[in-house]
């Protein structure tokens, strides 16, 4: 028998999955770690505590599964995108890693435009000058910290060093270096002319491989450590929703996935390199040779109801209390909306500064109205990605959902229902799509399959229950949604000058 491990490192732990050749789950280990704000809006970890995580989830996986060493052939690690870690010589950090979310570095994207033509970045990143890449992360350290910068030798992303870590090699992949901005997306390798605009050198970045491609095998000390064998092979793996996405199968024209975990994910698989001239989704390449997909983020997805949670259901751990009350109340939570920019937004507004809200509190609102206004207010802001696909003439025909919010079947109803296409979920614990989707990929690199969608064909299947929107609620929903897309240019500069108010 062959077995693979999925890794997948995310924002609030790491979750280690054991899979079968076949894709079958046999075990799990999850591990959180501490997430540190030391200023409004920022976001940091430190890079140790995602590798701690790896191998303690890995040893208590496979101490766990009585599985012998040498039947494990590969690793493939999912990871958060777009933070930056920044090494010295010797590959120890130099300051906390940046994540995905922060967002201190609005200036310095300006900066950073004046540097690098943004046509120019536009065409060769397929992405204009965003706050929440990599580049714009490694520029703010330039410009912020230049005693740390002056002594960086290495520059990876999260899942990249935790590979590191296992392997010596410092290496990358094309679907997680598309967010950097410093690779040339159309032809999947660095851009020459991206380093040099903000100042980045070729010795600073890893090696790029395609996705499935066999990047290392673990170091002796590691290998013993864990209780596996040092053959075991690490492939590139894949940024984590590039990695969900094969979990769930969009490996093909016309294939969309909605994403929710801590960020929210609207993705949708496409055979060119396609462009958003406005710059509102993402473009970036996929795990699957010659492919790339769309994106559109809500950075505060997931996590909404995450500070929800941790503030007025302490003891709610599994959500299905929060699930109960945002089930007894109406659909537009009695005329409340929420608008979930905790950590400002990204798309379609790409704005640093917007914050959470609720529009329309009164006294007549209960605790279930709250809950169910947030689970609504996160559907809606995922619903503008759709919309720009839809004005990009890409129509899902249907969604798959999956990530920790598609555990309730009320989001699932609610998604569909907004969305107005029908949502479908994984035949396996949708949950762990990006772990399975990482395992795949070292299935490929191992040569147990010929190819990823080979691979996807033959493990990935759909459960038979399919959520249709119900259309007296959609046509509801239309009527909030309206509302909903409101509120953002209405409160725009209220926002500003909130996040620069002085007390």
């Amino acid at each position: 028998m062959r077995y693979f491990l999925g890794l997948d490192l995310g924002t609030g732990g790491i979750k280690t999955v054991l899979f079968t050749e076949e894709g079958k789950e046999v075990t799990y280990a999850l591990q959180e770690y501490p997430l540190y704000q030391p200023h409004n809006g920022w976001s940091e970890q430190e890079p140790e505590d995602w590798y701690n995580a790896a191998i303690t989830t890995i040893k208590k996986v496979m101490d766990t599964s009585g599985v012998p060493k040498e039947e494990v052939l590969g690793i493939g690690i999912a990871g958060q995108m777009m933070g930056a870690v920044l090494l010295d010589d010797r590959g120890e950090p130099l300051r906390r890693a940046i994540l995905w979310n922060d967002q201190r570095t609005e200036e310095a994207t300006k900066e950073m435009s004046r540097r690098v033509n943004p046509k120019r970045m536009l065409k060769v990143t397929c992405n204009p000058p965003r706050e929440g890449l990599t580049a714009a992360k490694i520029f703010w350290v330039e410009q912020n910290e230049p005693e740390i910068y002056s002594k960086v030798r290495h520059i990876l992303l999260p899942k990249d060093y935790v590979r590191f870590r296992l392997t010596g090699e410092f290496a990358t992949e094309v679907s997680d270096a598309s967010a950097t901005q410093l690779l040339d997306v159309p032809k999947r390798c660095w851009s020459d002319e991206m380093m040099d605009g903000v100042g980045v050198k070729p010795y600073m970045l890893g090696k790029v491989y395609e996705s499935y491609e066999v990047t290392g095998t673990l170091k002796p000390d590691v290998a013993n450590y864990v209780g596996l064998s040092e053959k075991t092979v690490i492939v590139g793996g894949a940024g984590d929703n590039a990695a969900a996405s094969v979990g769930t199968g969009v490996v093909s024209e016309g294939r969309a996935m909605t994403t929710i975990g801590t960020s929210g994910v609207v993705f949708a698989y496409t055979n060119r390199p396609a462009i958003d001239p406005k710059g509102r989704v993402y473009t970036f390449c996929t795990a699957v040779p010659d492919s790339w997909h769309m994106m559109g983020l809500v950075n505060s997805a997931g996590l909404s109801l995450k500070w929800y949670r941790n503030n007025y259901y302490p003891d709610d751990e599994d959500y299905l209390q929060i699930d109960k009350d945002a089930e007894a109340s109406a659909i537009g939570s009695n005329r409340l909306i929420y608008l979930p920019y905790l950590m400002g937004e990204v798309t379609p507004h790409l704005d640093v500064n917007c914050r959470g809200a609720f529009i329309g509190l009164s006294a007549i609102h209960q605790k279930k109205d709250l809950t169910r206004a947030i689970m609504e207010g996160v559907t809606f802001a995922l619903n503008e990605s759709m919309d720009i696909y839809r004005e990009l003439g890409v129509e899902p025909t249907f969604m798959r959902m999956c990530g920790g919010g598609s555990k309730s079947p009320l989001w699932r109803q609610m998604m569909a229902d907004i969305y107005n296409v029908p949502v479908v979920l994984p035949a396996g614990v949708s949950e762990n799509s990006a772990a399975l989707g990482a395992a795949i990929l070292a299935m490929v690199g191992t040569e147990t399959y010929s190819s990823v969608p080979e691979a996807c064909d033959k493990i990935v299947s759909l459960r038979n229950e399919v959520y249709d929107p119900i259309p007296e609620n959609v046509e509801k929903y239309a009527k909030v949604g309206e509302l909903y897309r409101e509120m953002y240019p209405a409160l725009k500069e209220q926002f500003k000058k909130l996040v620069q108010l002085k007390l």
